[in-house]
């Protein structure tokens, strides 16, 4: 038995403005897959490489960074971000060899045991549904600074709950099966913000000073309730946690988790595997 499977999707192409190899993905891949080996920690793993439309470097850098014979790498034929996020669900819901599932995306950097301690945490703590290595900007600077949070401590850091993170999370199987309906609707159309909000909000979406603060806001709550009235009218609700600081950030240059000098690690990151090579050019 694992304690972990993990669905981890990627694709050979650049996407908007990353803050480390902005013009390299096969590099700025390889800097990410390299910290999310050591955030596994000492968990046991079963990983899945979905490589979307990926020349054959991309494999051989799995099978080098993982080397693991719990590794199993899918091919695809440039399907889309739709279609691989499918498939993660597919095959999340469909294994039976751990109890607990990640979804991982390919420009995201890790802190070191990042993974294992997101395991443990939702482990320990019954009201813990979802985890996101990830603390979004967004939370310090849109509307969703006026939401009501719950912070708890827990191992080193805060944890705090969140209405939404991205698409990079984990969950248990149980629950990835329990949501798993609202969650291939951005497979048809929905967003990952409406998404979350449909199962991490009920009340709070009559918060005017939240969800009516802006046009792009009002527009994230009509979709909340277009894709997800069942699940706010019928469905429970699920509380996700982000670390404070976080364990985690996405590579957007723009949307990095506040609270950690992310460029010196990465910098430290390549002199530590490559001592030799300066990381900057091309960064």
């Amino acid at each position: 038995m694992k304690d972990l499977a993990v669905a981890y999707r990627i694709y050979p192409g650049v996407s908007k403005s990353p803050a480390f190899f902005s013009a390299d993905k096969f590099r700025l891949s390889e800097m990410c897959l390299h910290s999310f080996k050591r955030a596994l920690g000492g968990l046991r793993v079963k990983i899945w490489a979905l490589l979307d439309g990926c020349p054959p470097e991309y494999e051989a850098l799995f099978r080098e960074t993982i080397q693991s014979n719990d590794l199993e790498i899918l091919s695809l034929n440039k399907v889309g971000n739709l279609a691989t996020f499918s498939l993660q669900i597919d095959l999340l819901t469909g294994q039976s060899e751990a109890p607990y599932v990640y979804f991982a995306e390919d420009d995201y950097f890790y802190l070191p045991d990042a993974l294992e301690k997101m395991v443990v945490f939702m482990r320990e703590n019954r009201d813990v549904d979802f985890v996101t290595p990830y603390d979004h900007p967004d939370s310090y600077y849109t509307s969703s600074r006026f939401e009501r949070h719950l912070v708890k401590p827990y191992g080193d850091r805060y944890w705090r709950t969140a209405s939404s993170t991205c698409l990079t999370f984990l969950t248990s199987r149980e629950n990835l099966v329990r949501t798993q309906t609202m969650f291939r609707t951005y497979s048809y159309g929905n967003m990952d913000c409406p998404i979350w909000l449909a199962l991490t909000q009920k009340l709070e979406l009559a918060n005017p000073r939240v969800h009516w603060h802006d046009a792009f806001r009002l527009k994230t709550w009509a979709k909340t309730w277009r894709w997800g009235y069942r699940a706010l009218l019928f469905g429970r609700r699920y509380r996700l946690w982000t670390p404070m600081p976080a364990l985690a950030t996405h590579m957007e240059s723009s949307c990095q988790s506040p609270l950690v000098d992310w460029q010196t690690l990465f910098v430290n990151s390549q002199h530590e595997r490559w001592p030799h090579e300066d990381p900057i050019p091309g960064h």
